[in-house]
C-alpha cells in the first residue's frame, strides 16, 4: 500500500482586517517619532534632575531686582555723602560774591565822594581867581546849578514805536520808524543854544561844552549815560522869545517834519522858572590862573589862559 507523501505545505497566517491600512494604522500608534520621544525624555530628565525652567526665570529676574536696589541703595548713600560738601562749597562762593559785591559798592561809593570832592574845589577855583568874570564862566561851564525862566521841550518816539522799537537810534537821514535818534536829539540841543539859551539839561543831564549826545544800540547817551525817553529838553533863557526863535529855526523845523510824518511827539511851553542841576562832571584841560608880571607879559605876548 503506497503512502501518500506528507503534505509539506503550512497554513499561511491569517492577514489582519486593516493590512490595506497601513500608514494610518503607523500613524495612530507611533504619533511622535523618534526626536520628539527623545526630547520628551530628555525634558522628563531634566525636570527630575533640576528646577522647572519657569522657576529658575523668576529667580532670576529677583536677582536683578536685588542687584538694582544695592546700585541705587550705594548711589544715593554716596550722594548724601557729598551733599553736605557741596552745599559747603556752593554757600562759600556766595559769600565770596557777597564780599566782592559789597567790596566794589564801597569803592564806587568812595569814587563818588572823592569825585564830588573835585568837583567842588574845581567850582571854587573857578570862582576866587575868575571874580565876576569866573562865575559867568562857571556859568557858561554848567559847574554850577542855574535857575530862572526859560522853556520846556519834550520829545518822545512815535506811540507805535513804543511796541515795536525797531533798529538803532544812530543813523543817518530821517527814521521810518517813529524812534527819536541822537542825531534828532543833537539838532534839538543846537537849535535851542542858537536860539539864546543860556544853560541846557537833557533829562536833568546838565550839558556843557564838552557834551556829547550819541547811540549805542537802543539807547541814546549824553556824556556816556543813557537816557530814555520821553527826553525832557530844559533851556534857562527868555522864555517866550526862546521858544519862538526855536519855532522859527531850521532844526524847530526839522522837529515839526518828525511831529508830522513820523509821529514823533513833542510840546514845547515857556516856563516862568526852570532849575538845571550842575554837570555831574568838570574837566579844567587848560586854564590855570597868572599873577603879577606874567598878567603883563602874557598881555604883551598874547598867550594867557587858554
Amino acid at each position: 500500500m503506497s503512502q501518500q507523501p506528507p503534505d509539506r505545505s503550512t497554513a499561511s497566517p491569517r492577514s489582519r482586517p486593516d493590512a490595506s491600512m497601513s500608514l494610518l494604522t503607523n500613524v495612530t500608534e507611533h504619533s511622535l517619532d523618534d526626536g520628539y520621544a527623545e526630547a520628551a525624555a530628555r525634558r522628563s530628565a531634566e525636570g527630575t534632575q533640576g528646577r522647572p525652567k519657569p522657576l529658575r526665570a523668576k529667580l532670576g529676574f529677583a536677582a536683578g531686582l536685588v542687584l538694582a536696589a544695592a546700585v541705587v541703595t550705594v548711589g544715593a548713600a554716596e550722594t548724601r555723602i557729598s551733599a553736605p560738601a557741596i552745599a559747603k562749597e556752593r554757600q562759600e562762593l556766595i559769600d565770596r560774591i557777597d564780599t566782592a559785591t559789597s567790596e566794589a559798592d564801597r569803592l564806587q561809593k568812595s569814587v563818588d565822594t572823592l569825585r564830588d570832592q573835585v568837583q567842588d574845589r574845581q567850582r571854587e577855583a573857578l570862582e576866587q581867581h575868575g571874580g565876576e568874570k569866573g562865575e559867568t564862566v562857571a556859568l557858561l561851564a554848567g559847574a554850577t546849578a542855574v535857575h530862572g525862566p526859560g522853556v520846556k521841550l519834550v520829545v518822545n518816539d512815535a506811540r507805535d514805536a513804543e511796541q515795536g522799537g525797531e533798529g538803532p537810534r544812530e543813523g543817518g537821514g530821517f527814521s521810518d520808524t517813529g524812534r527819536v535818534r541822537d542825531r534828532d536829539m543833537q539838532r534839538v540841543v543846537n537849535g535851542l543854544w542858537e536860539a539864546g539859551a543860556e544853560a541846557i539839561a537833557i533829562n536833568g543831564q546838565r550839558l556843557t561844552a564838552l557834551s556829547a549826545i550819541r547811540a549805542a544800540g537802543d539807547a541814546i547817551l549824553v556824556d556816556n549815560r543813557p537816557l530814555v525817553p520821553p527826553y525832557t529838553v530844559l533851556a534857562v533863557g527868555d522864555g517866550q522869545r526862546l521858544a519862538t526863535d526855536f519855532q522859527n529855526s531850521a532844526d524847530g523845523q526839522y522837529l515839526q517834519v518828525l511831529k508830522e510824518s513820523y509821529g514823533v511827539r513833542t510840546s514845547i511851553s515857556a516856563q516862568d522858572d526852570v532849575r538845571l542841576p550842575a554837570a555831574p562832571s568838570l574837566i579844567v584841560r587848560n586854564a590855570k590862573p597868572v599873577s603879577g608880571s606874567a598878567d603883563k607879559n602874557a598881555a604883551d605876548t598874547g598867550k594867557g589862559t587858554s
